[in-house]
């Protein structure tokens, strides 16, 4: 599997959710994108990972990410990616995805202010365009998580 970046695209209700040492988070309703990099080993399989978080439910989460992935109020609908060698692609379709951050979410590792961010609708049209704006050809996929 190559390495790469990708944005998790998540529907949800209205929902607090404790997320480790961040704590208590509120979301409101609508949609979020979770922008993340695959650059070990695994590559892009992450996304498979992550995938399998949404439909099998994990007991110890691994990262900001995984609570709202086994959280019932958040629906993982679609996954949009594309090689990339470095993490650099990352932080750069964080900072244009995340109009509406959600502070702190997954950037414990960069200087990013965000890798999440909220739309009031479906923000998928709006990725591609993120990947096509840093330079990357962009694949979606759609997730049946029922």
């Amino acid at each position: 599997m190559y390495n790469g970046v990708y944005c998790l695209i998540l529907e949800n209700d209205p929902c607090s959710i404790a997320v480790g040492a961040r704590g208590l988070i509120t979301f409101p309703g609508g949609w979020h994108v979770y922008c993340g990099s695959a650059q070990g080993p695994g590559g892009l399989s992450r996304v498979s990972r992550h995938i399998r978080v949404t439909r099998e439910g994990s007991a110890r989460p691994r990262w900001h990410i995984d609570h709202l992935l086994i959280h019932p109020g958040f629906h993982l609908r679609s996954v949009v990616c594309a090689p990339a060698m470095t993490r650099e692609a990352e932080c750069r379709l964080a900072g244009i995805v995340t109009v509406y951050p959600v502070p702190g979410f997954g950037c414990s590792d960069c200087s990013c202010r965000s890798h999440l961010g909220y739309f009031e609708s479906n923000p998928e049209n709006d990725v591609v365009t993120a990947f096509h704006s840093v330079g990357l050809t962009a694949t979606i996929k759609t997730i049946n998580t029922s």
